[in-house]
């Protein structure tokens, strides 16, 4: 999973994605989900293990997760409802926003 950590005015954001989303386009009928390799991926993102997802997402305010693989790291964490997640066709999105 690539794992990304940037400080905003608000606070750290953190995006997680599998590898295999980066650039791709998702749809479920009621919205588009397109996989930036410019938000979740660049320069900035690295291979992270689970320990490493979960310690991001614990310190984030602001996450977007896509992929099934880091989508369940953060449902099996606890730090995000499955009833809160979007399901896009082939893949699963979600986010955390901690207040």
């Amino acid at each position: 999973m690539l794992l990304r950590e940037r400080t905003t005015d608000e606070g750290l954001l953190v995006s997680v994605c599998d590898p295999d989303c980066l650039g791709e386009t998702y749809e479920n009928g009621a919205a588009s989900l397109t996989v930036d390799e410019e938000f979740y991926g660049g320069p900035d993102a690295r291979e992270a293990t689970r320990e490493e997802i979960v310690n991001g997402l614990q310190r984030a305010q602001v996450a977007n997760i896509v992929g099934a693989e880091a989508v369940d790291v953060a449902v099996d964490a606890g730090l995000v409802d499955e009833e809160t997640v979007l399901d896009f066709g082939e893949t699963r999105h979600a986010q955390l926003l901690w207040l």
